[in-house]
Formats: C-alpha cells, sequence, structure tokens
C-alpha cells in the first residue's frame, strides 16, 4: 500500500525528516507516535503533497506507484486522505454540498461521470447512521461554529464517503471529549478493510485504547527509531520519550 524509504524534507531551510523509512500494507493500522517536533505532523504533509514543504530525498510509494511529484489533489484521486489537527471554516458551504463536489472531482479525474443524486443521497444516509451524525449536521456551513468533536467527526464523514485506500489521521484526538473520541475511534474501526489502510499520529495511548494499532512507530528527530505492537504505546506512556532517547545515546 504505502512504501516510504529514506525520506527527507525540509521547510524553509530548516530540515525536519531525516531519512523516514515505513511500510505500511492494506488492512493495516499503524500508530506514528513521538515527542515534539519529532516531524509527525510534517511527515503527514509530505505524504499528502503539501508544498510548504520540500522533499529532499527519498521515495514515497502508493500502490507501487511514485506520488512524490504529484500535486496534492493528485495524491487525493490516488486514494490518499488527511485529517487536519485544525480544519478550516468555510462558511456558506454545507457540508452536504462539499462532501458532493469532493466525490463528483474525485470521480471526474478517475474519467468518471458524476455520482448520479439517488446514488449520492443513499450514501450519505449509509454513513451518517454509521457515523451516528444527526441529518441537521449536514445542512450546516462546513466547520463553522462546530466543536472541536464537530470538526473530528465531520473529517470522519469525508474518510467515509470518499473511501480513500490511505487515511491519515494527524492528532485526531486533539481536543476530544471521551465521548467524542469514541465516536470518531468508532468510525474509523468500521470504516477499516481488507483494502484500505489507516495511520494514526498521536501523542497519547488512550487513542490506541479506541483503535488498536497492529504497529507502533516511535518518530524521534525525523526518524522512525523504534517499532513494536500496542504494548510500545504502553511503555511509552509510562516511562514517556526520555528512555527512547537514552536508548538512542547508549
Amino acid at each position: 500500500m504505502l512504501k516510504i524509504e529514506n525520506l527527507q524534507a525540509k521547510i524553509e531551510d530548516k530540515d525536519i525528516l531525516k531519512g523516514l523509512n515505513i511500510e505500511v500494507k492494506a488492512g493495516e493500522v499503524h500508530a506514528i507516535m513521538g515527542p515534539n517536533g519529532a516531524g509527525k505532523s510534517t511527515m503527514a504533509s509530505v505524504i499528502a503533497g503539501k508544498e510548504e514543504y520540500e522533499v529532499t530525498g527519498g521515495s514515497i510509494e502508493l500502490n507501487g506507484e511514485d506520488i512524490s511529484e504529484m500535486a496534492p489533489e493528485e495524491r487525493a484521486h490516488a486514494g490518499v486522505f488527511l485529517s487536519f489537527q485544525y480544519p478550516i471554516e468555510i462558511p456558506g458551504v454545507t457540508v452536504t454540498n462539499f462532501i458532493k463536489s469532493s466525490i463528483n472531482e474525485s470521480r471526474k479525474a478517475q474519467g468518471l461521470e458524476e455520482m448520479p443524486a439517488k446514488d449520492l443521497l443513499k450514501k450519505i444516509r449509509e454513513k451518517s447512521e454509521l457515523l451516528e451524525i444527526d441529518r441537521k449536521f449536514l445542512s450546516r456551513s462546513l466547520n463553522e461554529g462546530f466543536s472541536g468533536g464537530e470538526k473530528k467527526r465531520n473529517e470522519i464523514f469525508q474518510m467515509a464517503m470518499l473511501e480513500p485506500k490511505l487515511a491519515i489521521l494527524d492528532e485526531t484526538d486533539s481536543g476530544l471529549d471521551i465521548d467524542a473520541l469514541r465516536i470518531v475511534a468508532n468510525g474509523v474501526n468500521k470504516l477499516k478493510s481488507k483494502d484500505n489502510a489507516v495511520i494514526v499520529i498521536t501523542h497519547y495511548q488512550r487513542l490506541l485504547d479506541y483503535i488498536v494499532p497492529d504497529f507502533v512507530h516511535v518518530l524521534h528527530d525525523g526518524k522512525i527509531v523504534k517499532s513494536g505492537t500496542k504494548e510500545l504505546a504502553l511503555e511509552l506512556e509510562e516511562k514517556g520519550y526520555d528512555w527512547i532517547k537514552e536508548e538512542l545515546n547508549a
């Protein structure tokens, strides 16, 4: 599904990723943890193709295709989905209209006709029920006046509708109370399949009580320095990140 080799990237002449390697197979959930400034959000942004980051080395492959030179929208059409830490507000554009435009742009890029309205409405109904989303929510302006939990739930709804091959959730648990966290995590779990993959970026082990990862990776100073199972996340929760640094310096 996703294969990254020796990825190096910088922003404004500051090197952030310094030789990152990871492979994520279809059907897997990988959690990325690490201290502030380790490069977690940069990794997500570079995979998604954010243009403020300059890739200076390495490769990013999605299903065997090098996507390193693709524009962000081309990567999205290829199946990459990135949830944002801070989703933007778009007054005057309803959640439903935004979803409709996103789906039809993706279909257009694949040479398909627009999704018929009855099919789109059926899919919206199915996915909103799956994620416990009130129908009134869908007629609101995108993210305008939304609580933190509503913004994150809306992003998981977008993910459900777009059905990406690779979903990257960048600190999707940030600012969520336990109820919102549970609903978002349940949505992610329901959307997992043998044909897609999920990367969860988080500071906290608590999210991994709800979304159980197949692998946990520790990102430190722009590289993945340790990998393991969910037990590694529990160890990080107990010990913090200093023991990783001590281990690297030993």
